[in-house]
């Protein structure tokens, strides 16, 4: 038996978010290296609304792997039982092809994207950064509080969604997780007064938290929106913040919170600071004075779940956990009969 099937409890064990954050550094560093190959997603549109489906393909050569996501996005999933991306990350060996696991892709999204704010505040958050903003309250909030938390010295926390029960639930729930005073608000506006760490990760399509509003000094984790006409932050904002990106490729192609600024010819590619993995290996500046705004729009790359569905893999492997079956290998037909 040689592949693993690893559900969201398995995930969820095995990549914690401090290490989840140490996987995602290692694996931003592989791609500033360039020892990646990765082409933009594919993302198939469903008829009758906003659902979509992905396909995720990369390859990692510093863990020789190779591997894809296959993720449907459905937000109308938001407020019921089920997540608002369901799929799989299937990771195959560099060597022979051999399907290697099948790991829930709700857990990892839900982990390594947050795992990715995580490692951005680090590196671009003032250090004494502690007045948190989260602006939505489903999963992505859930696992960026814990991100947060990981990085900085988190002590207040505002949470605003819609509806607002929402985010009373979430306030309630992450109030007795965590420890903290943990407020539901009336407006995006109230959420982010004042906050030096704001994440937004929302389904909005039209901007929910405006420039105006943004205190000198903020760290900005823009998560919610990925496709080139929806934005969760305004022009204005975008303007004034330090812009740095996942990839590159993938932020020129896909994020209308810069593509839309770009196009009313307020910003060029050159107000692009440069990507997370650079940064990581002192090839572009970080924050430059304690006023400075910066932003981070993240996208989601294919090589973050390919790192962390790695991650599992070995975990599960060291540890003896999770299901494990047999799957392809052998030429279709051959045995010792024959």
């Amino acid at each position: 038996m040689n592949t693993l099937i690893a559900d969201q409890q398995l995930v969820t064990e095995l990549l914690p978010m401090d290490k989840a954050i140490e996987v995602m550094r290692e694996a931003l560093t592989m791609l500033a290296g360039g020892d990646v190959v990765m082409p933009l997603r594919t993302m198939l549109p469903l008829p009758g609304g906003d659902r979509v489906m992905g396909l995720m393909p990369s390859y990692l050569g510093g863990l020789d792997v190779v591997g894809v996501k296959v993720i449907a996005a459905f937000p109308a999933n938001f407020g019921s039982e089920y997540d608002t991306h369901q799929g799989v990350v299937l990771f195959f060996d560099n060597e022979r092809g051999l399907l290697r696991a099948i790991v829930d892709a709700t857990s990892i999204t839900a982990i390594r994207t947050a795992a990715v704010s995580g490692l951005v505040t680090d590196l671009l958050a003032r250090p004494d950064a502690g007045d948190l903003a989260i602006i939505g309250a489903g999963t992505q909030a859930h696992t960026h509080l814990q991100a947060m938390r990981a990085v900085r010295p988190v002590r207040r926390v505002r949470v605003f969604s819609v509806p607002a029960a929402s985010a009373a639930t979430f306030a309630q729930r992450e109030s007795r997780l965590t420890g903290l005073t943990v407020e539901a608000v009336a407006t995006a506006r109230e959420a982010v007064a004042g906050a030096d760490l704001i994440c937004t990760t929302t389904s909005a399509t039209e901007p929910v938290v405006l420039g105006e509003w943004v205190s000198p000094g903020a760290h900005i984790n823009a998560v919610g929106a990925y496709t080139p006409t929806t934005r969760e932050l305004d022009s204005a904002l975008v303007v004034r913040a330090a812009l740095y990106a996942d990839r590159r490729e993938s932020l020129l192609n896909e994020a209308g919170e810069f593509l839309i600024p770009k196009g009313e010819g307020l910003i060029g590619d050159d107000h692009i600071v440069g990507e997370i993995g650079e940064l990581l290996l002192g090839k572009v500046r970080a924050r430059t004075s304690p006023q400075e705004i910066t932003l981070f729009k993240s996208l989601g790359i294919a090589i973050e779940d390919l790192a962390a569905a790695h991650a599992v893999y070995t975990a599960a492997a060291e540890r003896g956990l999770g299901t494990w079956v047999d799957i392809g290998g052998r030429h279709f037909g051959s045995s010792a009969e024959g």
